[in-house]
């Protein structure tokens, strides 16, 4: 009789009245109020959702429009400053008016899923950028490479003195 889902107008409470006076209180008739006159307001409500809803997708509609044509004009805009801009080299006035127009620049065209071209790219930092494909770079150890905290001149000093000198044989 009605509908649970989220997207219903009227508040669950509101259906947990209806419901009352659709079962237990469908017989009872108050002043002015009863089973029928709460139906037939929800079903005002509903009606009244629907065309809002209606009127939702058709605005969206007219600004996916909108935003089309306005990528549109862009383009044909940068076009147009740019011819003119070559057909103004010998024109100084004329080459510093265009120069000083600066439009902005036409967004990328994407394929969308249900086979529209949406107008833009979103902008992508490092958090919002496709992973990088492949294998992972390879991790240093974070340790330090003398853990006992020597130096290296001093690590290299003890080996020395640890290791006899050898005799190395003197070239003729």
């Amino acid at each position: 009789m009605f509908d649970a889902t989220e997207n219903d107008a009227i508040s669950p409470a509101m259906r947990a009245l209806l419901e009352v006076f659709s079962t237990e209180l469908s017989e009872v008739k108050f002043p002015d109020v009863d089973a029928e006159v709460l139906e037939e307001a929800a079903g005002r409500v509903r009606a009244q959702a629907d065309a809002v809803a209606r009127a939702q997708a058709a605005l969206e509609a007219a600004r996916q429009e909108l935003a089309e044509s306005q990528e549109a004009l862009v383009q044909k805009g940068q076009r147009a400053l740019a011819y003119a801009r070559v057909f103004a080299e010998e024109d100084a006035a004329l080459s510093t008016k265009l120069e000083a127009i600066s439009l902005p620049k036409a967004g990328r065209k994407l394929a969308r899923p249900d086979g529209g071209v949406a107008a833009e790219a979103p902008a992508q930092n490092e958090e919002s950028a496709p992973r990088r494909r492949g294998r992972p770079p390879k991790t240093r150890p974070s340790a330090p490479l003398f853990a006992d905290g020597s130096s290296p001149e001093a690590v290299v000093a003890a080996e020395a003195a640890e290791a006899p000198v050898a005799a190395r044989p003197v070239a003729a």
